[in-house]
């Protein structure tokens, strides 16, 4: 089965989520705010523009309709997401 691809809109990008043990937008040096890395504060807080995360445990941040907390989820499918 293919890893998921993330597709970043401003930057007409994709990475690969192949295996990393830390947020694929940290690993592949995305700009994005990083603080608790547990989803307790929602910093990270990125527009979900298409596809579908899944949370490793329910972030205690609160996340909106079309919102995603990508330090602590990872894609079920493509993504694409809004910087």
């Amino acid at each position: 089965m293919a890893q998921p691809v993330i597709h970043l809109r401003q930057r007409s990008s994709a990475l690969s989520c192949g295996g990393a043990h830390r947020s694929p937008l940290e690993a592949h040096q995305v700009p994005v705010e990083f603080q608790c890395r547990s989803g307790y504060c929602g910093a990270c807080r990125l527009r979900l523009l298409a596809g579908e995360v899944k949370y490793h445990q329910e972030p205690l941040a609160f996340v909106g309709r079309g919102e995603i907390l990508p330090c602590c989820c990872l894609p079920v499918d493509d993504i694409e997401l809004e910087l």
